[in-house]
């Protein structure tokens, strides 16, 4: 006998929970018109948010354009706010929604076997982790140990007001020699490397973290797009929170994409990534239209693509949040203590891209 939703005794000892379960969770599709609303939010969160993807990127490399210094560095750190809490408010609260242990897909088969979610979420971690490693292994063993500081200094030729060891770095290696200090040049280079290839140095140790990052925040992107365009009653307020949603996101990956320094042969590929990001979302509504009748999010299946991508995005967003941004740009930056007012102001636009972003999971 099938199982019947319409009369359940809770107190019979024999009652299957997961049956219970997913007869709550798993509705069907929700589709109720309104299609020239859905349509229009293709064009309006391409526009909205591609620009503000791109704005980080253009203030770095449009010095004519004379955006003051203090909004760069608000959209930089806004953007590492909205990146960490994406990761805990956006991607870890609904990945346990999808396969936790609370939920259909958790209390079903195998799922039920093991903590899934968090397990994905750590694997995601790794990856980013492993990736990073790997990427500086393979450029310091053919161009010798550099810290990324070095790097920088001698990508914008600026003298190192600091001894090398700052932050606890090693000896500067054999091939690194000092300058005078008074020649307003940096004091160290390498030898037998161009500007042109310290920049090439500092792109590949730094590329593929960010391509992990942003193809975690796409995962995501994905999702709710499909979902905006099958979404019940609830479109006409999810629709106007997914423009700050994606806007938001677009600039945490803007203001990290911009302190990248792409080298000259590189050079178009900020602008692709800008663009694949700010496509993603409106291609999946636009998608999602084309099944509005069919594409159930809630199903069993939907759930554990989303759980398994949710998962895996998480732990790739926790890991670059907590590391490649936070403890890079507040505790291993040497001159952080310098000036006590830009470190306010560094911290605060952290605090309120996080705040902002928070805020937002409660609609989305």
């Amino acid at each position: 006998m099938g199982f019947d939703p319409t009369s359940v005794d809770l107190t019979d000892p024999n009652l299957d929970q997961a049956k219970v379960i997913c007869a709550l969770q798993l509705g069907g599709n929700e589709y109720n018109g309104k299609l020239g609303g859905r349509i229009s939010s293709i064009f309006v969160i391409f526009v909205v948010s591609t620009s503000v993807t791109l704005f980080p990127v253009l203030a770095s490399r449009k010095p004519s354009w004379r955006i003051p210094a203090g909004l760069y560095i608000a959209a930089r750190y806004i953007g590492t706010g909205v990146i960490i809490a994406t990761a805990f408010i956006h991607l870890l609260d609904p990945a346990y929604q999808e396969i936790g242990g609370t939920s259909c897909v958790g209390m079903t088969g195998h799922w039920a076997d093991y903590s899934w979610c968090p397990a994905l979420v750590l694997l995601g971690a790794i990856m980013t982790f492993l990736t990073e490693l790997g990427a500086k292994y393979y450029i310091e063993s053919k161009h010798g140990p550099q810290t990324e500081r070095d790097i920088q200094m001698m990508v914008t030729n600026q003298p190192n007001p600091h001894p090398d060891n700052c932050c606890g770095n090693l000896e500067a290696p054999s091939n690194q020699t000092n300058r005078d200090s008074g020649d307003n040049k940096a004091i160290s280079t390498v030898e037998g490397h161009s500007r042109e290839a310290l920049q090439g140095i500092a792109f590949r140790q730094q590329i593929g973290a960010f391509l992990i990052l942003e193809f975690g925040i796409i995962f995501h992107s994905v999702i709710i797009g499909l979902n905006l365009g099958v979404v019940g009653s609830e479109f006409s307020t999810l629709y106007p929170v997914l423009v700050f949603h994606q806007s938001f996101e677009g600039l945490g990956i803007g203001a990290r994409m911009a302190t990248i320094p792409f080298p000259t042969n590189a050079s178009w590929l900020p602008w692709m990534l800008c663009l694949a990001y700010g496509l993603t979302t409106p291609l999946s509504i636009a998608i999602g239209l084309g099944l509005r009748t069919t594409y159930e999010p809630n199903s069993f299946t939907a759930n554990i693509v989303s759980g398994v991508l949710d998962s895996l995005s998480t732990g790739i967003l926790i890991y670059t949040g907590l590391v490649d941004l936070l403890a890079r740009d507040f505790l291993f930056e040497c001159d952080r203590t310098k000036d006590g007012k830009r470190l306010s102001q560094m911290v605060f636009y952290t605090l309120s891209g996080a705040s902002v972003m928070a805020l937002l999971g409660k609609w989305a």
